[in-house]
């Protein structure tokens, strides 16, 4: 990280929920640790999206991280997103993401590109596009963190009668396990895997191949994002392939005080060099 010269150092807003409750994370923890990193070189203020109005103007750079899913404050968010634009604030990530930030739809739009990705559908009578299934996975367009998420059968979903556009329809896939590669802006960081499909936060280091990495980088350029953090989150298929889960470019979380020393330090190495060029 750069040291500090003078009394003059640089301001972060760092945006974040420390009262989110997220199953198998402790999203408070994690930011705290980084926000206390950051300290030692800034000058760094913490608060929620809904009060960064009131400080943004003073920021160098604004900071992103573990807010929680923005469906319990979608209004905020929005008109923070459109400042973001309107006013030219530096931000990290840059709102320029085509992934989570906006909903669902990526999910669509990479199926119908032909990505690797889980097929997805929005509308019921497009079920018969998916693969065969005994269960679906059915979830809110512009949901997160598993708000809204259910398992249904063919029948159930043709009974729900969802509207067009408001739910992604998914056959539920066969898989070994998750794997998640952790990104800042193109650089590759580390990968975390969950050996037990019934504890997805229960993760260990994952050792990716050429050919896993080559899978994750083909999502981090699609999504051409200058400045940020991604993370790309896949399932390896009974088959051995792999198929994109999600790509979470808004505020993923990063698992940091479960890797091992090395890496984190590595990792928060490079997020300083990224937030410095972000700056500039």
């Amino acid at each position: 990280m750069p040291r500090k010269e003078g009394l003059s150092l640089k301001r972060i807003l760092y945006l974040t929920d420390l009262a989110y409750v997220a199953k198998g994370r402790d999203y408070a923890k994690e930011d705290i640790f980084i926000a206390d990193r950051l300290s030692r070189h800034y000058a760094v203020a913490m608060c929620h999206p809904r009060s960064a109005e009131a400080f943004e103007d003073a920021a160098d750079l604004i900071v992103f991280r573990n807010a929680g899913s923005v469906m319990g404050y979608q209004a905020v968010y929005d008109a923070f997103v459109d400042r973001v634009t309107r006013k030219g604030l530096r931000t990290f990530n840059t709102f320029t993401g085509k992934a989570d930030m906006r909903g669902k739809q990526y999910l669509l739009d990479l199926t119908r590109a032909g990505y690797p990705v889980i097929p997805t559908v929005d509308a019921c009578g497009d079920l018969d596009a998916l693969p065969r299934s005994a269960q679906y996975v059915v979830k809110p367009m512009g949901g997160a963190d598993s708000i809204g998420l259910a398992f249904l059968t063919r029948d159930e979903v043709r009974e729900r009668r969802f509207e067009p556009g408001t739910m992604l329809l998914q056959p539920a896939v066969e898989m070994q396990y998750e794997v998640s590669f952790y990104f800042i802006n193109d650089r590759f960081e580390y990968a975390l895997y969950a050996p037990d499909r019934a504890k997805r936060w229960a993760l260990e280091r994952y050792m990716p191949t050429d050919e896993d990495l080559a899978f994750a980088r083909r999502f981090i350029s699609w999504n051409t994002m200058p400045h940020g953090i991604q993370r790309v989150d896949a399932c390896r298929k009974a088959d051995g392939r792999f198929l994109l889960v999600e790509l979470e470019d808004l505020d993923p979380y990063l698992s940091l005080l479960e890797v091992d020393e090395e890496t984190r330090e590595t990792f928060l190495r490079d997020f300083a060099d990224a937030l410095e060029d972000a700056m500039r």
